[in-house]
């Protein structure tokens, strides 16, 4: 990945500049690529205390994890819900969903092979049970597969889109509609390929996200929106609220914090309610993860109760 500053003002560390754009390395693991040389400043080996210039040229290179198997970690973990066949648990903002490169360990798995003693084998030993995914710094409702068949079932049902995913989001600006749909294709950035972005049709998968803006906040020059999906694709909510012109609270792929008035000091997405079959006696299960601590000056704005949500969008 080769990168071009255009923010850049000489005074801020090459490791510090790439924590804001690698946000999902630490900043010791992008220390230690800086010291292998696996990340150059203008085409020559650096030091992590370089400082960046704009128009500087970046080329990180990741290398690829040698396949480990997850191991049991002693961290807590907040259980919405626990059968012998599934389990849902309110992921919080910074954790990783499973290892990877940058966080072998201290992830949601590591935490559920101690909790649960084991998983489904489906995801393979880097990612057991894990059904779906939350982004790093995204919180709320995750739900995680304890069996084969109960793996079986629920990736069919994110599959076939018969699972309802709604998420509350704060974002930049305050949009001109209250409600409205966006159904657009989502793939690769062209060029940051750490992003996702609307491309052509014909080209990246279909993505539709139901919005509607619950309240605004003049003073941060910011909303709070509930958002419904009806497809998972990466990033699919931070990629279409941009699309919109209206970037997530916090977001450091998608937008500039440093430059919003509201500075909650975390990505402003959480995964608020989620509706499955349960996979062995297919009635609904129906869950809510307690809106965090950081949405309060928006609740607070917000009177009654969040809409009830049918979703009865069709299949793209």
């Amino acid at each position: 990945m080769i990168f071009t500053t255009d923010d850049a003002d000489g005074k801020t560390r090459l490791d510090q500049y790439l924590v804001g754009l690698l946000p999902d390395l630490s900043r010791s693991r992008i220390q230690s690529l800086i010291k292998s040389g696996d990340i150059t400043l203008n085409g020559k080996p650096a030091k992590a205390k370089t400082p960046v210039e704009r128009g500087d040229t970046i080329d990180v290179n990741i290398p690829e994890p040698e396949p480990a198997e997850a191991q049991p970690q002693d961290i807590p973990l907040h259980i919405l819900y626990e059968d012998a066949d599934v389990v849902v648990i309110n992921k919080e903002s910074g954790m990783v969903v499973h290892p990877a490169a940058g966080n072998p360990d201290g992830t949601v798995v590591n935490a559920l092979l101690h909790h649960c003693g084991d998983l489904s084998g489906i995801g393979g030993i880097e990612r057991p049970g894990i059904v779906h995914r939350l982004d790093k710094d995204t919180s709320g409702c995750l739900v995680v597969a304890k069996n084969d068949n109960a793996h079986q079932s629920l990736t069919t049902q994110f599959s076939e889109r018969t699972t309802q995913k709604l998420y509350l989001a704060v974002v930049q600006g305050c949009p001109k509609e209250r409600t409205g749909t966006v159904f657009t294709h989502i793939g690769r950035h062209p060029v940051n390929r750490l992003k996702m972005a609307v491309v052509n049709p014909g080209t990246g998968k279909p993505a539709i996200t139901d919005w509607e803006v619950l309240c605004t906040d003049p003073a941060t020059e910011s909303s709070l929106v509930l958002c419904t999906l009806h497809t998972g694709r990466t990033h699919q909510i931070r990629v279409h609220m941009l699309h919109l012109g209206h970037p997530l609270i916090g977001d450091p792929i998608y937008s500039n914090p440093k430059r919003q008035k509201a500075r909650p000091g975390r990505l402003m997405l959480h995964a608020w309610r989620l509706g499955f079959d349960h996979p062995r006696t297919g009635k609904r299960v129906e869950l809510e993860a307690p809106i965090p601590a950081e949405y309060t000056p928006w609740m607070q704005s917000f009177p009654g109760s969040i809409p009830e949500v049918h979703d009865e969008h069709p299949n793209p």
